[in-house]
């Protein structure tokens, strides 16, 4: 396997200010920066909840049209036929509620608040990804 264009400095910034938006999210408002369970909180619309819940979710997207506008967007070839990708997406939902949170939530909340169940799902999310990895490569060949 090869490593093309690895970004040690943008990825290392990146992952800075993750960590730093879901620090002030949780000291300035007692909030967990899981992105499930802000769009979850979201449905049904709570009164007096919605707007921080919005303006995360606003901040998402806007940064992903800032790397449309700013970014190399023809590097980005996904090899996956649409049906796939849909199926994929139902899955992980899935697998978000079965695990009460998604890989942002326990992996860069709950291991920095050093919960154990955060650790665990953590764990279990990338343990599972290597064996999917292993099992697409070297079993079935793909």
């Amino acid at each position: 396997m090869e490593i093309v264009n690895f970004t040690p400095v943008p990825a290392l910034i990146g992952g800075m200010l993750i960590g730093l938006g879901s620090v002030l999210l949780l000291l300035l408002s007692g909030r967990i920066a899981g992105i499930s369970g802000i769009l979850g909180g979201l449905l049904p619309p709570t009164r007096g909840d919605m707007t921080w819940r919005l303006a995360f979710i606003a901040g998402l997207a806007v940064s992903g049209l800032g790397f449309v506008i700013l970014g190399d967007v023809s590097a980005i070839v996904i090899e996956a036929d649409t049906p796939l990708l849909i199926a994929a997406g139902l899955l992980v939902g899935v697998g978000t509620r079965l695990g009460s949170g998604c890989t942002s939530g326990h992996g860069i909340c709950g291991i920095g608040r050093l919960s154990p169940r955060g650790i665990v799902a953590t764990c279990i999310f990338l343990g599972i990804g290597m064996v999917t990895v292993f099992v697409t490569r070297h079993v079935i060949g793909s």
